[in-house]
């Protein structure tokens, strides 16, 4: 089944279709590392967004149902060079083919995918769609570059009620705004009381739990499509501690005054080294954003940069200097990844505890 992958500059691709048999758009993004495609296929973050691989072989140990990152459907299509026909692990249920039919993600192999990341890290993440063969693609150009992405992401993949995870810990609140599953599961293992909440939640509902901290979740898109957010952390990061990752990151620091930027192709992989400032220790670190927050505007601030990255010099991490509130922009949680840096949330069990905070 030949398929295209075209990209709004007119360059495209020819390549083979498996997985769902349909039509996609989105914004195009690389990952990085060899295996955890699971993970980065079921990780809300990738909402709306065709995923290339930069491993040249994809799906050769299957899919499980313990690896997933969520249940909704997660990125819109999977680009790779090489897909494995067979998967072999013990653990495998399903190839990846068969996996994405299941879930209507369309793939396409066959790609060369060092060419096309080196454009994306040339020009720029970008729309690209997946379509059938045509004959006149000059007007399937036209149509790509006229689509409006989506900025309702955060929306779609956030849960619609409240939920708890019993524990008996201390009770953390949860907002999702797109949760990997990987942070409940080091949460579980820190014995908390968890209550997972939608993303528009106020904070007066929050409150009202009684947490004893306030985590913010990984998710999908601009941070500024949540413009209601940065309100209900004001509220709440002097009362309670809050801990923030990724795109909960990048709201906490929009709520104390600082500002974001789109980067030209983002950090998704979980190979990225990061520098903590206090300790000059280098972690190897899982990441998934295309958003970042400029350093020059956390000047005149009240928070204090803690990490960055060691590559482009990018903020990777933030501690507010009056109130118990941090945050991250990489994955302490390593779904996929190394865990250098999960020993982040006990730094957060310990805040709680330092607050006076009494277990649940």
């Amino acid at each position: 089944m030949k398929r295209l992958l075209i990209l709004e500059d007119e360059t495209y691709f020819v390549g083979e279709g498996f997985g769902a048999k349909s039509s996609v758009t989105g914004e195009i993004v690389f990952a990085t590392g060899m295996s955890g495609y699971q993970e980065m296929i079921t990780d809300p973050s990738f909402k709306g967004q065709l995923l290339v691989f930069t491993s040249p072989t994809i799906g050769n140990y299957g899919i499980n149902r313990d690896d997933h990152e969520s249940m909704v459907s997660a990125c819109s299509a999977v680009v790779v060079k090489n897909v494995a026909r067979v998967a072999s692990n013990w653990r495998s249920q399903q190839t990846l083919g068969e996996f994405l039919e299941k879930r209507e993600i369309p793939g396409i192999s066959g790609i060369d995918t060092r060419a096309l990341t080196k454009k994306i890290r040339e020009k720029g993440a970008m729309k690209a769609s997946i379509i059938d063969m045509v004959p006149d693609l000059e007007h399937d150009f036209d149509q790509l570059r006229a689509i409006v992405l989506p900025t309702n992401q955060v929306q779609e993949v956030s849960t619609n009620k409240p939920y708890s995870i019993p524990g008996t810990g201390f009770h953390v609140v949860v907002v999702d705004f797109g949760m990997k599953q990987s942070i409940l599961r080091e949460l579980i293992k820190r014995d908390c009381h968890i209550t997972v909440v939608p993303y528009n939640t106020s904070s007066e509902v929050i409150l009202s739990y009684q947490p004893d901290g306030v985590m913010l979740s990984n998710g999908p898109g601009d941070p500024k499509d949540l413009p209601q957010v940065p309100e209900m952390i004001l509220d709440i990061q002097s009362q309670v501690p809050v801990f923030g990752i990724c795109l909960g990151h990048q709201l906490l620091s929009l709520a104390n005054g600082a500002d974001s930027y789109k980067m030209p192709f983002g950090h998704r992989g979980s190979n990225h080294a990061v520098r903590e400032i206090a300790s000059d220790t280098i972690y190897f670190t899982s990441q998934n954003h295309g958003y970042a927050i400029d350093q020059e505007s956390l000047v005149g601030t009240d928070l204090m940069v803690t990490h960055v990255d060691i590559n482009d010099l990018s903020v990777e991490g933030v501690k507010h200097k009056k109130y118990p509130a941090f945050s991250v922009q990489f994955h302490p949680d390593a779904a996929p990844g190394p865990h250098d840096g999960v020993s982040i949330f006990d730094e957060f069990i310990e805040l709680m505890e330092s607050e006076g905070k009494t277990h649940a």
